[in-house]
């Protein structure tokens, strides 16, 4: 009011605003933790699992940096927060909702920070529990700008939220007396829809998956095939009404062209599942609790639009987790 000098000078906004969503996340994140932190007694006896408590200077700074990381907004923009906020199994269960929800660990896989190698997995046949598979990269195979150039992979940019990590899953873990290992998937949250965005603008979608996977090997790493379904569904419809099991069988709104031998493709919709390989290493084991950790990379087609378009290689590379049980 006025011109001039009042006094009061106005605040001009920072280029970068903390999200509402990402501050309430920090402060119930820390919130639970002071609650905790004052707790006499922790209430072990009402859980199946092994608790941790939260009087451990350790686990208090792990849940302390998920939630700085939640606050800046790192966790929803870069795939590198889940291995700075890495907790092992028992941390993760002595955690309630309030402290997981918004800090990104949901999206995490445990490690394991005891044991050996896995040369020290014996012989046996193992039900493989709790298998997850926690991306932290995502590359796509492009042509070369050269004429002369090989196709190479690419890096992309995430388009997807914390929802792309395998979790849950079941199967099969046989080791031979001479160290082969038999692996088989067979049940859990196998599938994930992800989108990842190349340097041009380009949005390539893709199921990351791990179903149906058969691998071979030993106990230092082992490889093999499995199944990559269609991203959408046969009852999908397209924006001109067109589908693989329902919808219109060509382009009605195009009379004159609507079988023409261009839109074949796009008439006729194809959801026939692809093949994907992947390979594990076994970096960590501990015969105690039978967990197993380790690295893997992972080689897989992207979507196809329903049979429309040609897939693109998408290679996934990050870390793993299960649980050997007898």
């Amino acid at each position: 009011h006025g011109g001039g000098d009042s006094g009061h000078h106005r605040t001009h906004p920072t280029a970068f605003t903390v999200p509402r969503k990402f501050k309430m996340a920090a402060i119930s994140a820390s919130m639970s933790l002071s609650a905790v932190a004052k707790a006499k007694t922790v209430r072990a006896s009402k859980r199946t699992a092994v608790k941790c408590s939260a009087a451990k200077p350790a686990f208090v700074e792990k849940v302390e940096k998920a939630g700085k990381a939640a606050l800046s907004g790192l966790a929803a923009l870069t795939l590198a927060a889940g291995s700075a906020q890495a907790v092992t199994y028992d941390e993760l269960q002595g955690l309630t909702y309030l402290q997981v929800k918004g800090t990104g660990l949901a999206n995490t896989c445990p490690v394991v920070e005891t044991g050996g190698s896995g040369s020290s997995i014996k012989g046996g046949d193992y039900a493989l529990e709790k298998f997850c598979m926690e991306p932290t990269s995502f590359t796509v195979k492009e042509e070369s700008a050269f004429k002369a150039g090989e196709s190479e992979f690419v890096k992309t940019k995430l388009m997807t939220r914390l929802t792309y990590t395998l979790d849950g899953m079941t199967g099969s873990f046989k080791v031979g007396s001479d160290g082969s290992v038999a692996v088989q998937e067979r049940d859990g949250l196998d599938y994930a829809p992800v989108t990842v965005q190349l340097p041009g603008g380009e949005r390539v979608p893709f199921l990351f998956t791990l179903k149906e996977f058969t691998g071979k090997g030993n106990t230092s790493q082992f490889g093999g095939d499995f199944v990559v379904p269609s991203y959408r569904g046969s009852s999908f419809l397209d924006p001109k009404g067109r589908g693989g099991s329902t919808g219109y069988d060509n382009a009605v709104a195009l009379p004159a062209k609507s079988d023409a031998d261009e839109l074949l493709k796009e008439n006729n919709k194809n959801v026939a599942a692809l093949k994907g390989s992947a390979v594990f290493n076994v970096a960590k084991y501990d015969e105690v609790t039978g967990e197993v950790a380790g690295v893997f990379e992972s080689i897989q087609p992207s979507d196809t639009d329903l049979g429309s378009k040609a897939p693109k290689d998408v290679k996934i590379t990050g870390l793993w987790y299960a649980q050997l049980a007898k």
